[in-house]
């Protein structure tokens, strides 16, 4: 008898590896090793470049020395596995916040971060602008931040009280202000410099931040 194959509604984007594989199966033998499972496919997620890397660096040290004098949660990447209903995505930050760390285990995160960020990489566009985009929505993750340093856009997606994502625009400021985080900003025009700032730099901004009232 042939085997069955289980197949989502539509095909995920990104390069296919694999059909029909179990959720176990997933977390055994590509979980670590750079991949995604949606609904039974496994996806190899796109090559990180050297200006992503960089990128996700910067905002880890942004949200870990903030949480530092904040204890109001943590920031964790890459490949740590947020468990959604048919998926199981690797965001490259995930903000986790007051009761969600209690779904924390030591492998993944079972429901939505409060806040999955994602640094655009040539080729996961239509992962990250689509995907994603839908999949997060779906499983209320509270605010979804797309990151794209090759167009020098940073979009801010919030859940609405009827479970959709709305687009937040910056300040005029170029500061993004989340109301998950008190006082935290992220000035997004800091994210196109040459150089970012040095973890130094970061702690002296967050301090500054947090004490400024």
């Amino acid at each position: 008898m042939a085997q069955s194959i289980t197949i989502p509604r539509t095909l995920p984007s990104g390069e296919i590896v694999a059909l029909d594989v179990s959720e176990a199966d997933y977390m055994a033998h590509y979980a670590e090793s750079h991949h995604e499972w949606i609904e039974g496919i496994v996806v190899r997620m796109s090559p990180i470049a050297l200006r992503h890397t960089q990128i996700v660096d910067y905002l880890r040290q942004l949200f870990q020395a903030y949480f530092a004098l904040r204890r109001i949660g943590r920031v964790l990447g890459e490949p740590f596995v947020m468990r959604l209903e048919g998926s199981r995505r690797e965001p490259d930050l995930l903000v986790i916040l007051g009761d969600s760390l209690t779904r924390l285990t030591n492998t993944y995160l079972d429901g939505p971060a409060d806040i999955c960020i994602e640094v655009v990489s040539p080729g996961s566009e239509a992962v990250d602008y689509g995907d994603k985009l839908a999949e997060y929505e779906r499983g209320r993750v509270r605010e979804y931040w797309i990151i794209d340093p090759a167009r020098r856009a940073g979009l801010f997606y919030r859940l609405t009280a009827t479970d959709q994502f709305e687009l937040v625009t910056t300040g005029t400021d170029g500061n993004y202000v989340t109301p998950l985080i008190p006082d935290f900003r992220l000035h997004v025009p800091t994210l196109w410099m040459d150089e970012l700032p040095d973890y130094g730099t970061v702690w002296t901004m967050i301090q500054a931040m947090v004490n400024e009232k």
